[in-house]
């Protein structure tokens, strides 16, 4: 069984075909309540497509395999909102904007904190907040990354077409192994998932999987 899906560049040559636990860091994106529990602010948006995929449920298993084998675990957030976000700005896009009238992730909100299930657990790494897309930019994911020897990352959360999107791009362009897990994630329609593993994730990703298809791949449970 290959894991890179039939758009993917071939790294048969650089790739094991497996993740090392200590090579290895699960990027949890944007694990918060107004996502990932109900009467969260974005929980109903993204229904759809997290049901087709069962998201949840793949997510749970992602991060279970994980944790019991070992591989560091990063929370990478998005910014928590405040009324005053981007005032003065001179380039802040319609995506923020319209983020200030609906105040996702508010800070000092129930929405705003971690979800208990999907949310950092003790010796989980809480990457500083990101005010886009990108986990990387303007934050020290990188850093947290390096320090920790990692050198394959897989990504998990919310969603598929902008914040995983630009997080795998970016660490693509870093020099990391880039895995999606398409069932492992949601986004807000069924053509932003479609765009993000068919279209867009062949030109970055290394390996494109399903949850069944990843979880052989991982380490055995320490």
């Amino acid at each position: 069984m290959t894991a890179l899906n039939s758009n993917s560049a071939n790294s048969e040559n650089t790739w094991s075909g497996t993740y090392a636990a200590d090579r290895t860091g699960l990027l949890i994106v944007d694990p918060y309540n107004d996502f990932m529990s109900e009467g969260g602010k974005l929980f109903e948006i993204t229904k759809a497509s997290r049901e087709k995929a069962d998201t949840f449920k793949h997510m749970k298993q992602v991060i279970e395999a994980a944790r019991a084998a070992g591989i560091q675990v990063f929370i990478v957030p998005h910014h928590r909102s405040h009324p005053d976000d981007f005032k003065g700005w001179k380039f802040a896009n319609p995506f923020q904007l319209a983020g200030v009238a609906g105040q996702p992730f508010a800070e000092g909100t129930w929405g705003g904190e971690f979800n208990v299930e999907f949310g950092p657990k003790q010796g989980d790494v809480i990457v500083k907040e990101h005010w886009a897309q990108s986990g990387f930019a303007n934050t020290d994911l990188g850093a947290q990354l390096q320090q920790h020897s990692v050198t394959h990352i897989i990504l998990i959360g919310m969603v598929a077409n902008t914040c995983i999107e630009s997080t795998g791009r970016y660490g693509m362009e870093q020099g990391y192994h880039v895995t999606l897990v398409k069932d492992a994630t949601a986004a807000f329609s069924l053509e932003g998932m479609h765009a993000a593993h068919e279209i867009n994730g062949p030109t970055f990703a290394h390996a494109i999987l399903t949850t069944e298809e990843l979880l052989p791949l991982m380490p055995e449970a320490k």
